[in-house]
């Protein structure tokens, strides 16, 4: 058996050499911890990246139906997931802590009870979508041209937001009351319906080039959150979804998919666990006083770039 991979090996012609080098492991692992954060698209920074860089092969088991990139990108989430809890650990026990409490009262009475159930109800649409959805839309999009364009059209929709909240901001402000309290509507103030709403919206991750929080972020300002708020909501949501994406397919990186790579993927996991971590520090900090502008900027110009690099090349 053993003697038949080997012969298989050698006749591909790269024999020793696993699908995925520790280099690109600890490359994608930081890339990944940085751009599933920032509202940039990590899904189409996965696919654009190795293009640039000419790794030509990672760039095809992408769109592979059964191949080891998913397995390795278990552990890309994982490890995004587990920086994104280590940094909101606190959050989290006081959210899972007023759960348990609804479960006992049947009530949603402090804003941490109702933050709990936000949560749940915006991760139903995610989950189920997310499961009919992804292989299909991956097999499909997670190629380098489609990232590039729905890269740009991730740009447009952030900036679609900032130009929409600016207008409510001032119409309010015409009213009387301040700008600054006009954008001030808690997350606790988000119905149930609007949650379910975001879930649906957070679905767009799937696409390669469409992010998950710029699209949660961009719902959250145009319903009145304020960048800070619409920032830590859509991290708090990110969490168990990334994480049950991880866990869901963690079978693929133990199965055969997995093979040659699964020290890569552990390197990988903590490299994206450290960036997340440094990216969450960043943005929460950001978001205080600033906005979505430079990032759907960049989206645009890059995306554009890509698309003729692509085409053009």
């Amino acid at each position: 058996m053993h003697h038949h991979h080997l012969l298989a090996a050698a006749s591909a012609g790269h024999t020793h050499a696993p699908p995925i080098s520790y280099f690109q492991g600890v490359v994608l692992g930081l890339l990944q911890g940085v751009t599933e954060l920032f509202p940039i698209s990590s899904l189409g920074h996965t696919v654009l990246f190795p293009t640039l860089f000419g790794w030509t092969r990672l760039v095809k088991a992408q769109s592979n139906p059964e191949s080891f990139w998913l397995a390795f990108v278990v552990m890309l989430h994982v490890g995004s997931a587990l920086g994104l809890l280590a940094y909101y650990w606190r959050d989290w026990i006081k959210i899972i802590r007023a759960w348990i409490a609804t479960l006992r009262t049947r009530r949603v009475e402090t804003t941490d009870q109702r933050l709990a159930w936000l949560i749940i109800v915006a991760s139903i649409p995610t989950g189920i979508i997310g499961l009919l959805a992804e292989h299909p839309v991956r097999v499909a999009l997670a190629r380098p041209l489609a990232a590039a364009s729905f890269l740009l059209v991730n740009g447009l929709m952030l900036l679609g937001a900032e130009i929409l909240r600016r207008r409510s901001d001032r119409r309010v402000a015409s009213v009387g009351a301040s700008a600054e309290l006009a954008g001030a509507r808690p997350i606790e103030a988000v119905s149930y319906r609007e949650a379910a709403t975001v879930g649906v919206a957070q679905s767009v991750g799937l696409i390669a080039g469409m992010s998950r929080d710029g699209s949660v972020m961009s719902y959250g300002l145009v319903r009145g959150l304020n960048h800070e708020a619409a920032a830590r909501f859509s991290f708090l949501l990110a969490t168990p979804i990334i994480l049950a994406a991880g866990v869901f397919k963690l079978p693929d990186l133990l199965g055969p998919l997995g093979d040659g790579i699964r020290g890569q993927s552990l390197v990988a996991a903590a490299a994206a666990a450290v960036a997340a971590v440094v990216s969450v520090a960043f943005l929460v900090r950001w978001f205080r006083t600033r906005t979505l502008w430079p990032f759907g900027t960049y989206c645009i110009l890059f995306g554009a770039a890509m698309v003729v690099y692509l085409t053009v090349g």
